[in-house]
């Protein structure tokens, strides 16, 4: 059987080849009941678009690469289907791949996509003590979940933005004694830690702790955490826990409980970064709200200027001057308050029939 081609599809839907291509590779230029007829000839006829032979000749796909340091939490998933979301809504496709935690696999998937030919590269950094961007690659590449001082295109939550809401929360709770805890040389919880401390300069009154402890993303810490501080001396106790992050935070809750505290009775705890994966615990956790979706739908539309830049240039069209400058544009992504019971914001503990009947069901899915 003879291979079905882009021709025998323009003929199949009464369209021209140009309508075709445009359909496949820049959907939005195409009226929705045309793309339907061409979706119809594909189905009848069993075309499947040759992008190989396109690449060969030079060119690039119609695809993005997305490189993510993990796809165990729920930033990581945000991110995802935030840009996976906007690059259908424009017309790419999106290829995602998984550092693990690895630095050195990160960087092989940067070069794999740009082997692949990809049109350009969104790339959530696995975090170092000292991350520079990657050098100069041969396609649009923009950073996600982090913040750089060098040129580039990034987009990021802003973090320190998160410590403030929550702080603040904390403070209009009525917070005597805070004790924050997470690593500072993780950026995003030091850039936390960074806000909260603004605002509790405010208020001399309250006691603040800063304890260098907890990696952001293990619960078991949290639980020690809590339990160290479960065994403190109620008059000396502090009466909130501000985590870092949001796993941090859901392990000292468990930790506290299983010393036989309540929560928020007895302490008030907080988390900050919006991971609904660290939200299943035993009771609704205050936290800032999550902005992966946000930022990986904000990271494709600069990769997409960039890449239209890119075309503008390589055609002429710029001026030596534009053409030449390095592209550097930050946005940040600004954070929303969660506040919920684990601070006394709404009715107490899940799973219980009475209680959980007054909380209302909260759709994880929205949030990934």
């Amino acid at each position: 059987m003879a291979k079905v081609k882009i021709i025998d599809v323009a003929r199949e839907a009464g369209v021209s080849l140009g309508t075709v291509s445009n359909a496949l590779n820049h959907p939005e230029k195409v009226r929705p009941e045309t793309r339907r007829l061409i979706e119809e000839a594909i189905e009848r006829l069993g075309y499947t678009p040759n992008h190989s032979a396109r690449m060969l000749a030079g060119g690039r796909s119609a695809t993005l690469g997305l490189v993510l340091p993990r796809l165990n939490h729920g930033p990581s998933l945000q991110i995802a289907n935030g840009a996976h979301t906007e690059a259908r809504k424009h017309g790419y496709d999106l290829l995602i791949a998984n550092a693990d935690g690895d630095a050195d696999l990160e960087r092989h998937y940067n070069r794999y996509f740009v082997g692949t030919q990809v049109s350009g590269v969104l790339i959530n950094p696995v975090e170092t003590s000292h991350w520079h961007p990657c050098p100069t690659l041969p396609v649009p590449v923009v950073y996600l979940g982090i913040h750089s001082d060098e040129p580039g295109l990034y987009v990021t939550a802003d973090h320190k933005a998160q410590g403030r809401i929550v702080a603040a929360h904390l403070v209009a709770q009525g917070a005597r004694h805070v004790v924050i805890i997470g690593h500072a040389s993780n950026q995003s919880m030091h850039l936390r830690l960074e806000g909260a401390r603004e605002v509790f300069a405010d208020y001399p009154d309250i006691q603040v702790d800063a304890v260098d402890a907890g990696e952001g993303g293990v619960s078991g810490d949290g639980y020690s955490l809590g339990q160290q501080i479960a065994q403190i001396a109620a008059d000396e106790r502090p009466d909130a826990v501000f985590g870092l992050s949001d796993v941090l935070a859901a392990g000292v809750i468990a930790g506290l409980m299983a010393a036989g505290l309540r929560v928020p009775d007895d302490l008030m705890v907080a988390g900050c970064g919006g991971n609904p994966l660290a939200w299943g615990g035993a009771v609704a956790l205050t936290t800032s709200a999550p902005s992966g979706y946000e930022v990986g739908r904000k990271g494709v539309q600069l990769l997409i200027d960039a890449i239209e830049l890119a075309a503008e240039r390589d055609a002429g069209r710029l001026g030596a001057a534009a053409g030449d400058e390095p592209l550097t544009q930050r946005e940040l992504v600004r954070p929303f308050l969660l506040a919920r019971a684990s601070t006394g914001s709404s009715s107490g503990v899940l799973g219980t029939a009475s209680q959980s009947a007054l909380i209302p069901e909260l759709n994880l899915g929205a949030y990934l």
